[in-house]
């Protein structure tokens, strides 16, 4: 009889009859009124799986009666297993069809005691058909058959009936769970998964938790399609960034000033979560340490003799293994899931309150590369290290029960000589981590200036691209990489060295203790060595943990430090303040002060500004100011708004609420509709009044998608017209109190310039306060109070006619020049007389302002989210990648060195265990002689191995950066405009990142270890063969979880690289228009956005991490199972069929098998979603890129073009093959040395004739001849270095203003101050002490516009080339500083050809000729003159309605200058 079938057997029909009898009692006592139904395709998968499963049991109850039958018939009597399975089956089905009805009523699983029994039956049936066919196999006795019995043909049969049964458990209790969770919400909902399905998984049980079943949901879902952000559910409420940032910043509310650290507040926010992750960290590290120390025992007893009593010894010892493996497994699996769910809400509280700082930052705000880098880089880390963060505490407990285990194996001497060898390996690699700290830090430094760099280049990049400097700005990057390169080379090889000793540590350990037992005497069996060698690997972990975790703590610190002095930087909001609506109808005051931009900074008072009198600014007051470029009028507002440093005096007051509109227009991504209600309501009759007065009616009209087109990065496919116009539509639908517009009418026509400001001014705003900064002086007359700046003071101040009325004053003198610049225009005078009736002809007919051509720029309906790669990583990727450094000539090697590594290691373990066997087979020296000999042979293969493979990563970083980059720099246009630059940033930053450090090891990682796995199964085999058959069967399934999770965790990982991009380029718009946002009190609207986007980030890393541990705890568990049939197998075996040692060997490297399988598995999915980076930059590598830069064998002559003739014949120019053409037929000259004019009004084609000569966009039919040159073919840097443009949008970048005037360093300073001198801009650049190296900030915002302008024109005049196109260069000066400007080009120019696209009259009516364009064709081509001789011109109505609005300030003048000269008569 099998007693222990017998036992179980009986032990669980007791267990069965037991729970009927107690479901009996309850049934008489609970009603079920109160239960609940499924939902219906829940409800129908219920009932099919409950069918099922109740059948199966069926058919195995009959089964087990019909071979009880047969054998009583054919023997006369039944033993009694097969007679107590048939009854224990037949209570079980029992169970199970009382079971079948409760499950959708209860919406609960099969009863725990019959998931056990199922479980039991699948276990003990298959580890008794296992060990019939090792015997069978073997021939041997079957003495431990009465453990085991030998199995009949109904427990073989019923072996996948059992299986089934097993994973019905598992299938009903997620559907339950999930159906309970989500019922209501699946009512009105076709998406099984989804965000509003809330938390899964706070709303699951234990179990589910514990081996994540509340996952199955969204496996199922992305096993059957693509997934989506939406099909992502929500996650716990804790990991929220509003629950994490508030928890936060409570904390750090409670620390003293003096005492403020983030560290301590975030070790305070996550105590709780930390303790319990504490938690499972001990109880994996104690079970790690169970195997070691049970293999001493485990060889001891495989190399007795065996009777029946010592095979339950047996048994008992691998069910010991099988358990302390699985709550190694289980508690890992929690303590890594644990971590990173903390890491994720460090991420989030630490992202929320960087964002709140930086927008209320009022000055020396952080640039956008130090943005990225904060949140890309240094936050990441600080999430990151609570991976590790146990590891400090852990590290002292790992070499304990290391001596405790050595101790009891060894004796007390080689024990501390092991201890003493361990610590001073640890030592040895204290100076390797000290310097891999400071070559990272190194490294990140590198990185910061390189995306700063980066980020500031792909901001100007149409400038870049226009002058030809692309190449320049690129080669600087490229230096910049090359100089991280260098620091990543050292800490590469660095990381190379650490490596080798983490490989040969175990080994040097080994020869010093062994060594130490020889000397003394100590006897060494294999048991103890196998123990020992087992503990020393184990103590690997901890010997290459204690520089990677000094280097963490260093670099966590780093960031940290980094994190607290940006959250620290307090924001300056002392500067004016706002108060409610007050009493009286006083609305601004301010005191006498000094403000600085400056701050404390004493180098440079430049920018000063300074208050010398009390002013009150009443309500519905319209407050103009006016000075010239540089005088401090910006300034002036920005003080106002409490923009600007105070360094000494009173505040400023402001009652009532604020509205700002910037000289430089600051647009959201988004709709139109968003910009302008900018969070407010919709009030459909006062918003189509705003959009009508603001002049944007025609435009709206013109887009497809009307309002709700969505506008691109920075507003890149608008006009500025179009950006000044929505922000004015902005501020005038917040219905503020006080309005502070800076120069809204620079960027837009004379015409529009009158409509906004009898619409908005004095018709909407009629009643409001308005303070308005201009430089068209014909819009100050309005004003209730006129205020002259100069030199950053307020020189004039009063009516407008008082002001007038004294010839000496600053007003009087830049309305003079305003006169002068006017007397260029002339026009008959029966033009003037009948500018009344050609006003309507000019608003229906004539440009509003200069714009993008629409139909080419056209402003886009959808949003432009970015592309991703579906499905599995192509395999070109993996294949590029691997050939990108030599052309993969050294892959093969580092392979071989692993595998002879690996084949060296396993020698010289067997050779220890065998030689210790038995006393005598092997003197002292031979032992360890030879074991030395073999692993120092290893030790020098993983070094090159380690050598090698930094070689590759250095390499492979290397080409695919440049690659990349120069794809980027050689893109058209076009990708620029339809690209925002935080995707190119996040790859440069994050995805290369990846690339430089962590792939490469990766892809490495998985071969080494797949190399390790088939190494311990082909040693498992040796045992026997059916083993092999065994592991055939787990890789199987293995790969089938796998190919389930691929799919979602696929898809996860690359919304993981795309939901960051938005946080960060929220992060970058919200700063540029932190002024915008504080004005209108919208900080709280941001911070909400900001939350969630980063919630939704956090909702994919949740997730992310989540399905990594669903594979682990998967395979994990299959692989403690072969390992336990392993052990069952070598307990069963008799003692000469194996030799202990052999045995032994089995069993020590058994025990890593579940961890490396798992790595094996993880990183197989973990190696691909790593390779989405390289895909995501392989993506930016392929780009189409523009005209070829040079042509070798069509290049210009070195002086062309000589005379600057430009020929346009029969030109048609389309943006794209799909949209209708823009340019048709057009057909004239340009004469060399000529000035041409270019008017039109919007969408007529002037942009884009200037897009056509520099080849933005190539001809569709026709061509461009300059000086007998077709242009499209030469190549572009021949073209466009041939070429000056100045643009509309004046462009600095951050640096010095030599640089910025003279980018290529190609002239003498002598040179530079000649032109500074020439554009008026001298004295404003003398003034600072540092001359030419005066700082210029980033896009020159220590700048004004105007003089941003003037740089801009500076930068021409030196290049002195022949053909120059003025793109509305002069938009923001004022008129004296224009008249300036228009002198110097004509004076500088003379022998140049000038191409100029204007708003202002005076700019091209004294040019040789002007163009007038409408919808694409050439509507009048003459003289100036001649246009204007006829009244029915296009261009002479234009003049006429110019004249008419401009004439007002000038016959005032005139006036006032009549009545000085006769009061000089008089006296």
């Amino acid at each position: 009889m099998e007693i222990s079938s017998f036992i179980f057997n009986a032990t669980f029909f007791l267990m069965l009859v037991t729970w009927v009898l107690v479901v009996m009692l309850k049934r008489r006592r609970v009603s079920h009124d109160d239960n609940h139904s499924m939902h219906g395709a829940i409800l129908k998968k219920v009932i099919i799986f409950t069918a099922t499963s109740v059948g199966l049991n069926f058919t195995i109850t009959v089964s087990y009666l019909c071979f009880c039958s047969y054998e009583y018939l054919r023997h006369k009597i039944v033993s009694p297993e097969p007679v107590f399975s048939c009854l224990t089956w037949i209570l079980a089905t029992v169970v199970t069809v009382y079971s079948k009805k409760r499950i959708p009523r209860e919406q609960k699983s099969w009863p725990l005691v019959l998931n056990l029994w199922w479980i039991f039956a699948t276990i003990f049936n298959s580890a008794a058909v296992f060990v019939s066919l090792i015997t069978h196999a073997k021939d041997y006795p079957t003495k431990f058959q009465n453990f085991l019995p030998k199995p009949n043909a109904i427990d073989i049969s019923s072996i996948p009936f059992t299986i089934f049964l097993c994973s019905t458990t598992l299938v009903l209790n997620s559907t339950t769970k999930v159906d309970e969770t989500t019922q209501p919400l699946l009512q009105n909902s076709e998406e099984f998964v989804s965000v509003d399905d809330g938390d899964p998984y706070c709303n699951s049980g234990i179990w589910s938790k514990i081996i994540f079943l509340w996952l199955n949901p969204l496996f199922k879902k992305g096993r059957a399609q693509k997934l989506e952000l939406h099909h992502i559910p929500s996650i716990p409420q804790s990991e929220t960034a509003a629950k994490a940032s508030s928890l936060l910043e409570e904390k750090l509310r409670e620390q003293k000033t003096e005492d403020y650290s983030v560290l301590k507040a975030i070790v305070q926010a996550s105590w709780r979560p930390l303790a319990l992750n504490a938690m499972f960290a001990g109880v994996n590290t104690l079970a790690s340490y169970m195997g070691p120390y049970l293999i001493t025992n485990f060889v001891n007893y495989l190399s007795g003799d065996h009777d029946i009593l010592s095979y339950h010894h047996g048994l008992i010892l691998a069910f010991i293994f099988l358990f302390s493996k699985s709550m190694e497994s289980l508690s890992q699996r929690q303590w890594c899931f644990g971590a990173q769910r903390i890491g994720i809400r460090v991420r989030a509280a630490l992202t929320a309150l960087a964002y709140k700082k930086s927008i209320s930052i009022n000055y020396a705000r952080p640039s956008n590369g130090k943005i990225v880098n904060l949140i890309n880089v240094d936050i990441e880390r600080i999430g990151d290290f609570f991976l590790q963060v146990h590891g400090i505490w852990l590290l002292p407990v790992q070499v304990l029960l290391a001596l405790i285990i050595l101790y009891l194996n060894l004796g007390l001497y080689p024990s501390i000589s092991a201890v003493l060898a361990t610590i001073f390996v640890m030592l040895s690699n204290t100076p390797l981590a000290k310097r891999q700290e400071r070559l990272h830090s190194k490294i990140m430094d590198a990185r910061d200036s390189r995306i700063k760099t980066t980020s500031e280049t792909l901001k100007i990049m149409r400038v870049l691209k226009l002058h030809s400097w692309e190449m320049t700005f690129m080669n600087k990057i490229l230096q910049l990489r090359e100089s991280e390169k260098s620091w990543l080379r050292r800490y590469l090889y660095t990381c190379s060295t650490v490596a080798f000793l983490f490989w040969t540590s175990p080994t040097l350990v080994s020869i010093i203790t062994f060594g130490v037992c020889i000397l003394l005497g100590t006897p060494l069996t294999a048991g103890t060595v196998l123990s020992a060698l087992a503990t020393f690997k184990i103590l690997q972990e901890p010997i290459y943990n204690l520089p990677e975790l000094i280097s963490m703590i260093a670099q966590t610190k780093v960031s940290m430090d980094r994190i607290q002095e940006f959250v620290r930087e307090e924001p300056q909001r002392n500067l004016a303040t706002s108060h409610p609506s007050n009493e009286s109808n006083v609305v601004i005051e301010t005191g006498i002060g000094d403000y600085s931009w400056e701050g404390s900074d004493t180098i440079s008072q430049k920018f000063t500004l300074k208050i010398m009198e009390n002013l009150k600014i009443r309500t519905g007051c319209k407050v103009g100011i006016c000075g010239s470029v540089g005088s401090g009028k910006s300034s002036f507002l920005c003080g106002i708004l409490g923009e600007v440093p105070r360094i000494s005096g009173v505040g400023i007051k402001v009652y009532g609420s604020k509205a700002y509109v910037p000289q430089s227009a600051w647009i959201q991504t988004g709709t139109v509709r968003e910009n302008v209600l900018f969070g407010k309501e919709m009030d459909k009759d006062f918003y189509d009044a705003v959009l009508e007065a603001c002049a944007l009616n025609r435009d709206i009209g013109m887009w497809k998608d009307g309002d709700l087109s969505l506008i691109g990065e920075r507003g890149l496919n608008l006009s500025g017209g179009q950006k000044q116009r929505i922000q004015i539509a902005r501020a005038i639908y917040s219905n503020a109190d006080v309005y502070f517009l800076d120069d809204p009418f620079s960027a837009v026509d004379a015409h529009t310039g009158a409509h906004i400001f009898q619409k908005c001014l004095k018709g909407l705003l009629a009643k409001k306060t308005v303070i308005y900064v201009t430089h068209q002086l014909e819009f100050l007359d309005a004003a209730d109070l006129v205020l002259v700046m100069k030199e950053g003071q307020i020189v004039q101040s009063g009516k407008y006619d008082d002001l007038m009325s004294d010839p000496e004053s600053e007003l009087v003198r830049q309305v003079e020049a305003h006169t002068k610049s006017l007397n260029h225009v002339s026009t008959p005078q029966e033009g003037l007389s009948s500018s009344t009736g050609a006003l309507q002809i000019v608003q229906n007919d004539i440009m509003e302002e200069k714009s993008k051509d629409t139909n080419g720029n056209k402003v886009s309906g959808k949003a432009n989210e970015e592309e991703t790669a579906s499905g599995r990583v192509k395999w070109q990727v993996y294949s590029t990648f691997i050939h990108a450094a030599y052309k993969g000539a050294l892959v093969p090697i580092v392979l071989l060195c692993h595998i002879l590594f690996q084949g060296l290691q396993i020698g010289s373990n067997y050779w220890l265990a065998w030689a210790t066997e038995e006393e005598g087979r092997v003197t002292a020296k031979q032992l360890i002689g030879i074991f030395a000999l073999l692993s120092g042979v290893s030790s020098f293969f993983v070094l090159g191995r380690a050598v090698l493979l930094s070689a590759i990563a250095i390499e492979t970083s290397h080409r695919l950066f440049v690659g990349m980059i120069r794809s980027v720099f050689r893109a058209p246009l076009s990708f620029f405009d339809s690209t925002p630059s935080s995707r190119i940033l996040s790859r440069s930053s994050t995805d290369q990142s990846v690339v430089d450090t962590d792939i490469p090891y990766r892809v490495a990682g998985l071969a080494f270890a797949l190399v390790q796995l088939f190494s311990i199964i082909f040693l498992m085999s040796l045992v026997a063969w059916p083993i092999f058959l065994l592991f055939l069967v787990i890789l199987i399934l293995s790969v089938w979880y796998q190919e389930y999770y691929i799919n979602t965790a696929r898809e996860l990982a690359r919304m993981v690289g795309t939901r960051k991009a938005p946080v960060v380029h929220h992060f970058s718009e919200s700063i540029a228009g932190a002024a915008t946002i504080r004005c209108f009190n919208q900080e709280m609207r941001f911070s909400m956005k900001c939350l969630n986007l980063v919630d939704e980030y956090s909702r994919v890393a949740f997730h992310n991490c989540a399905t990594m541990e669903w594979l682990s705890v998967r395979i994990n568990f299959l692989f403690n199972f072969v390992f336990f049939i392993v052990l069952v197998i070598l307990v069963t075996m008799p003692s000469s069929a194996i030799g202990p040692s052999l045995a032994g060997l089995v069993a020590t490297y058994g025990l890593s098998l579940n961890v490396l399988q798992a790595w094996v598995i993880w990183n197989m999915c973990n190696v691909e979603n790593k390779m989405i980076s390289v895909e995501r930059i392989l993506q930016f590598t392929n780009i189409p890129s523009e005209a070829p830069l040079l042509i070798k064998d069509s290049r210009p002559a070195p002086k062309w073009p000589e005379h600057g003739c430009i020929e346009l014949e029969n030109l048609h120019v389309q943006y794209k093959p799909s949209l209708p053409m823009v340019l048709k037929g057009i057909t004239c000259t340009f004469p060399g040395e000529k000035k041409i004019g270019v008017v039109g009004r919007t969408g007529s084609g002037k942009s884009t004739i200037i897009q056509s000569l520099f080849r933005v966009v190539e001809p569709s039919l026709g061509r461009i001849i300059i000086d007998g040159v077709d242009i499209t073919k030469i190549g572009l840097e021949d073209l466009r270095s041939r070429l000056s443009i100045i643009p509309q949008d004046p462009t600095l970048f951050q640096g010095t203003m030599r640089a910025n005037v003279d980018p290529l360093q190609q002239h003498s300073d002598q040179e530079i101050w000649e032109v500074l001198c020439k554009c008026g801009l001298a004295e404003a650049v003398s003034q600072d002490r540092r001359l030419l190296d005066a700082p210029v900030a980033e896009d020159g915002e220590n700048w004004s516009v105007g003089q941003r302008q003037l740089v801009c024109l500076a930068r021409v005049l030196l290049q002195r080339r022949r053909i120059l196109v003025l793109d509305e260069a002069t938009a923001s000066v004022d008129t004296a500083t224009d008249n300036v400007i228009q002198r110097t080009i004509r004076e500088e120019t003379s022998h140049c050809t000038v191409m100029t696209v204007a708003h202002r009259i005076p700019t091209v009516i004294d040019n040789d000729l002007v163009l007038v364009l409408d919808d694409g064709k050439i509507v009048e081509y003459d003289a100036p003159s001649q246009l204007l001789n006829d009244t029915s011109s296009a261009f002479s109505k234009l003049v006429n309605e110019f004249l008419r609005r401009s004439s007002k300030p000038v016959l005032a003048t005139e006036v006032r200058c009549d009545r000085l000269h006769e009061e000089n008569d008089l006296d």
